[in-house]
């Protein structure tokens, strides 16, 4: 569990006032109807003795309940969020606009108020989202050939060295380190989660990882080490093909990736990489249980450490493990994340049923 839920009473008031707040923090399951809903949910109040509360939706379907047809517990609350849908839309219009507070108050939004639902929903603030945003045109430019100039005015970045800056923050080496005849080539992937860094060669891809991950930078550079020839700006088939696949998972369309990829690891990694890969989308293991399944019931650390070092994100769904008591332990992309693709993955998981 991310947190303890607060007690029912508490809940059950929350469920009668539809407090939007409660989005996405707790869900009720009603035993009369065999339904889990929001706590926002406009459906007829149910009585408190049929009320069960549970933190996520995939807990109310490993109950017996199924998702709502009015407030469709399983689709992701912020694309209905007033507030989100108009700064989202606002950052699409203008990309590359350098937005503050200042901005977000001229707009008569309450900063408070929008970096707790930025936070609820994405893991990060409006704010950090536009600088990601700014970044992505950069970065776009500089893999179509463009110069480091062009991608600072492209981004909206005030001189060159600030551009330099933020894009070696990000991804641990300034624009020129990256190699123009590189073999392999790093893409940016958005997705409804934040955005993405695939890198691949013409056949496979070879990393798939959220861009904020403070390890982003090392994987780099193990793949380097893998990989004569270094890494360089572009898109490749396979990025491309990812890219796809992973718009089909996110709407919740599929949860298949044909996408080839190739595994850098020890024979160890990648034989717990292939277990992870086994795990049918809406289904969680432990990592005991997955130590169970390679055959090395006494490799449980192990286990565990090898899903951290994981350089495929999504693909190789080290979001599907979880702590022996259930728990939402730690994930390189933030736990948020995983909790999230767990909702996505419950879907998936009752359409199977179904």
């Amino acid at each position: 569990m991310l947190f303890d839920l607060p007690d029912p009473q508490t809940l059950y008031s929350a469920l009668v006032a539809r407090d939007p707040a409660y989005d996405g923090v707790a869900y009720v399951c009603v035993t009369s109807t065999g339904i889990f809903c929001r706590l926002s949910c406009p459906a007829r109040h149910p009585k408190p003795e049929n009320c069960r509360f549970y933190a996520t939706p995939s807990e109310c379907i490993e109950s017996g309940f199924r998702p709502c047809k009015r407030c469709h517990p399983l689709a992701p609350m912020a694309q209905k969020d007033p507030i989100v849908a108009r700064l989202l839309d606002a950052l699409d219009k203008s990309p590359a606009y350098r937005w503050s507070e200042q901005d977000i108050v001229r707009l008569g939004l309450d900063l408070s108020t929008v970096r707790r639902v930025f936070k609820r929903h994405f893991g990060m603030t409006f704010l950090d989202m536009a600088r990601h945003r700014r970044l992505r045109e950069g970065f776009t430019t500089l893999g179509e050939g463009g110069r480091v100039v062009d991608a600072q005015v492209t981004a909206g970045f005030e001189s060159p060295s600030a551009f330099r800056a933020a894009f070696a923050r990000l991804l641990g080496r300034a624009p020129s380190a990256f190699s123009t005849t590189a073999l392999l080539k790093a893409d940016w992937i958005e997705t409804p989660l934040g955005a993405m860094i695939g890198v691949s060669c013409t056949h496979r891809l070879h990393l798939l990882e959220f861009i904020d991950r403070k390890a982003l930078p090392r994987e780099l550079s193990k793949l380097e080490k893998a990989v004569p020839g270094g890494v360089g700006l572009g898109r490749l088939g396979p990025t491309d093909q990812i890219a796809s696949e992973l718009a089909s998972y996110f709407s919740g369309n599929a949860a298949r990736f044909a996408t080839p990829v190739q595994l850098h690891g020890t024979a160890f990694e990648r034989e717990v990489w292939r277990a992870l890969m086994q795990i049918p989308a809406g289904e969680t293991r432990s990592y005991s249980q997955l130590a169970h399944d390679i055959g090395r019931p006494t490799a449980t650390r192990a286990v565990a450490r090898a899903n951290g070092v994981n350089q495929l994100a999504i693909i190789v769904p080290c979001h599907r493990v979880l702590g022996a008591d259930g728990a939402l332990t730690g994930y390189g992309g933030g736990v948020w994340r995983k909790q999230r693709m767990i909702e996505i993955e419950s879907g998936f998981a009752v359409a199977r049923r179904s």
